[in-house]
């Protein structure tokens, strides 16, 4: 019997690395094995009649890219299936994932919670935008369950929080904070970029929506930007988000979205390497009589390694290490690197280290650093796809010299 799927691959039943090669797929009429890459902004029509009609905006024909695009909708369909999620929309980057999933719901007089460990930008988005717009942010310790309480003792519109954190490594108790925010009435965002889909699932524990920045694991080899918002319901996507982001415009462009769809056919077998290799550099540093302490989620000493261990399936390829010293120890160990390479990067083929406060987290204040545990002697560090050995011995290089 001759096939009758090929041009669109039915992919219930399938094994999630198996939908990441096989998600989403929309062949042409051509029948390509390599996914399309439709590099156009807009899209014709044979009739005025035809083209009032595809402005119903039923969703049943594409009308400009900005709104979708066959490529972009590819690598939409192929991360929702593999997430599980009902609704997916690619952006231009990570931070348009992050400001659009939070301001399509935010009005004046809202009010927003979050932990202080984020990534500078978040907190930016968080912190200055509520302040211009009427929206009271609340800002906790996100690894103290009380404090959520607390401040989701009263309502709330929405709950921001990425985990692991942004470099500290702090993990926030997933499913007790989403039963606490949706008593409160409010959405859960999720940035699960540190976890990738692979290592954490956030729906599963009760999360609205999750972004991720694409750019980082999903690409996974440093060529281009993008972004991914996901939710749990298709209508809350479709009518709160969708309109935000059809009439605001940060849309991803073909392109990128294509190079993003092919990189998640070995995003895995990606990860799984790296995280292995992150487990192997993080236990030959963390008795290294050079080093105050490592933080990595794959190893028993984490503080919150229970809590690790309930919600996240691996450890992942991101390592904060504090260098006995300070800004001097810890920049004298990055410039000793030769492999290893100074990035603010992170996610990457290539194993990447930065220095958090005076690179991603510069502009925070000293409070602020200190609240977010970002030190003068803190390293961050993106373990990539070389051989371990190899990044153990570059790394052993610069500490041996301090």
């Amino acid at each position: 019997m001759a096939r009758t799927d090929h041009r669109t691959p039915n992919v219930a039943g399938l094994r999630p690395r198996s939908k990441l090669v096989h998600g989403g797929i929309q062949r042409s009429s051509f029948d390509e094995t390599c996914e399309a890459l439709y590099q156009t902004s807009g899209f014709v029509y044979g009739s005025a009649e035809e083209a009032e009609g595809a402005f119903a905006n039923d969703g049943s024909r594409l009308v400009y890219s900005r709104f979708g695009n066959p490529t972009s909708n590819m690598f939409e369909q192929r991360l929702a299936t593999y997430e599980g999620a009902e609704w997916a929309y690619a952006t231009a980057s990570g931070m348009a994932a992050v400001h659009a999933a939070l301001w399509s719901n935010l009005r004046t007089g809202d009010r927003i919670v979050a932990p202080r460990a984020l990534f500078i930008s978040c907190y930016w988005v968080i912190k200055e935008l509520s302040a211009r717009f009427g929206v009271e942010a609340e800002f906790v310790d996100g690894t103290d369950l009380g404090a959520w309480e607390a401040a989701l003792s009263r309502p709330a519109k929405m709950v921001f929080l990425e985990t692991p954190s942004n470099p500290g490594l702090e993990v926030v108790d997933l499913a007790a904070v989403c039963e606490l925010a949706h008593k409160a009435g409010a959405k859960v965002v999720v940035d699960n970029a540190f976890a990738t889909p692979v290592l954490q699932r956030p729906f599963e524990f009760g999360a609205d929506v999750v972004v991720y920045s694409a750019t980082k694991h999903i690409d996974g080899q440093g060529r281009c930007l993008g972004g991914v918002i996901l939710t749990k319901e298709k209508a809350y996507g479709a009518e709160v988000i969708h309109p935000y982001l059809r009439h605001t415009g940060p849309t991803i462009s073909p392109f990128n979205a294509w190079l993003l769809l092919k990189s998640m056919e070995t995003l895995e077998l990606r990860v799984a390497a790296q995280s292995a290799s992150a487990q192997k550099v993080a236990e030959f540093l963390e008795g290294h009589a050079k080093i105050e302490r490592v933080l990595y989620p794959g190893l028993d000493s984490h503080p919150q390694r229970d809590l690790i261990r309930k919600q996240m399936t691996g450890g992942g390829n991101m390592l904060s290490i504090f260098v006995k010293g300070g800004k001097e120890q810890a920049f004298h160990v990055l410039n000793e690197l030769r492999m290893v390479m100074i990035s603010n990067n992170l996610g990457d083929s290539k194993s990447l280290s930065t220095h958090p406060a005076t690179t991603t987290h510069s502009k925070l204040t000293p409070e602020e650093k200190e609240l977010a545990g970002i030190t003068p002697n803190l390293l961050r560090l993106s373990v990539g796809l070389e051989d371990p050995q190899d990044i153990i011995d570059d790394l052993e290089r610069g500490l041996s010299t301090l």
